[in-house]
């Protein structure tokens, strides 16, 4: 029965389709895991038109096993590269991301830039331990990093756009919608984002990732629980709702001599935690429970519950049950990808149709042309960047007082 009202998706789709598309040159800066994923949700862009500008990075040979086989443009230097293109995307080690992300900026481009945003990566001497260093001096690096990022983007006609998938994810924007339509006060929620450990080879060493599970896994599902907070704030008194405190622990759990290693967790730690916990409390007085650990087999599990006044929703979005797969050997689905991190292809599988739909990549690289062609609001911000940051640091610095709470500092 029609209602005589359209589902206000089918409107956005009709004005893209009777406007003019615009072309907007992309750029790659890396060529990892990242990189891949982002060329490949790129594919899916349907709001805009989008020219591949090319790629850069330092390292030739890396570049050229991205480049190559996708027919990109290999640059030599980053400016040409940031001259060739509308937006950037900044795929590389988030000790990089800062001087990228400014240089773009100066140059008025929009930036597309991974998690996590920025962090502090030791003082450059070789002693340099993550497990031993005043994690206050950390801190306090880290928001003077975001402070001259979110000055830049003042300065910049170009925007930052802040690569938090899970913002994006289908289950998030919808609970996003229950927000803002019913009304409702988060009270509290809980999410974790777990696996077997990293796809990056400098992941487990402070000075290239700025810490272990806690930023590494833990700013996902932070992300979104402040997100939730922030629509609440603005559908219920026209302001986002910062977090205020945060309780958090970590733990090394492959790098205790009694760990038995069967070979199926990594165990590549140098001086980072692969446990986090979390506990973090809004400038309203409630709450979110996180965890974050490169100890969970069987896949990545990613999900978050949110419990409010008037709904309760739970968020899977790895795994789900969207498609579920049986075989008695593995030998059958050697040549099937069936979903990230799992260990094993045999006996049961919830197996992801489209792994990228579910986790938001294609959705966020479509909203985010959309906002650097026609001006659409920036879900995931430089703000929700921000206050990631300022949490996970104030984190680190009550995990080593053992779980003291500390204030999170807003921007």
């Amino acid at each position: 029965m029609k209602t005589g009202k359209e589902r206000p998706e089918r409107t956005t789709v009709k004005k893209l389709l009777n406007m003019e598309k615009r072309i907007l040159r992309a750029g790659i800066v890396g060529s990892g895991f990242a990189a891949k994923f982002h060329h490949d949700a790129l594919q899916r862009v349907f709001s805009t038109k989008i020219e591949m500008a090319g790629a850069y990075s330092p390292t030739r040979a890396n570049l050229e096993t991205f480049a190559t086989p996708r027919n990109l443009r290999l640059f030599d230097t980053l400016e040409k590269l940031i001259d060739a293109s509308d937006v950037i995307h900044v795929c590389t080690p988030p000790v990089t991301h800062e001087p990228i992300v400014i240089a773009a900026l100066q140059h008025g481009r929009h930036v597309i830039v991974e998690k996590p945003f920025t962090g502090y990566f030791g003082d450059g001497t070789e002693t340099f331990n993550g497990d031993t260093f005043p994690k206050e001096q950390g801190l306090i690096h880290s928001i003077e990093s975001v402070g001259r990022m979110l000055e830049a983007e003042r300065k910049s006609t170009g925007r930052i756009l802040y690569a938090e998938n899970w913002v994006y994810a289908p289950a998030i924007q919808k609970q996003k919608e229950m927000l803002q339509k019913t009304g409702a006060q988060i009270l509290w929620m809980h999410g974790e984002e777990s696996h077997s450990g990293s796809h990056s080879l400098t992941y487990g060493q402070w000075k290239f990732s700025g810490g272990g599970s806690m930023i590494g896994k833990g700013c996902h599902p932070l992300a979104a629980a402040i997100y939730f907070k922030h629509v609440e704030g603005r559908a219920r008194n026209g302001k986002p709702i910062r977090p205020k405190t945060i309780t958090a622990r970590t733990h090394a759990i492959t790098r205790m001599p009694g760990f038995k290693d069967e070979g199926y967790l990594r165990t590549t730690y140098k001086d980072t935690e692969d446990f986090a916990m979390l506990h973090i409390v809004f400038e309203d007085g409630t709450l979110a429970n996180l965890f974050a650990s490169e100890l969970v087999l069987g896949g990545v599990h990613n999900w978050i519950e949110i419990n409010t006044t008037n709904h309760r929703t739970i968020c899977n979005i790895n795994p789900n049950t969207s498609m579920q797969s049986y075989t008695p050997a593995q030998k059958h689905f050697e040549e099937v990808y069936v979903v990230e991190k799992t260990e094993t292809k045999q006996g049961w599988s919830s197996v992801s149709p489209d792994e990228g739909w579910f986790a938001g990549y294609q959705h966020e690289m479509d909203a985010f042309y959309r906002s650097a062609a026609y001006g659409d609001p920036i879900e995931s911000n430089s703000s929700l960047a921000s206050d990631v940051i300022a949490t996970i640091y104030a984190g680190y610095v009550s995990a080593e007082r053992r779980g003291a709470e500390v204030a999170v500092t807003i921007l």
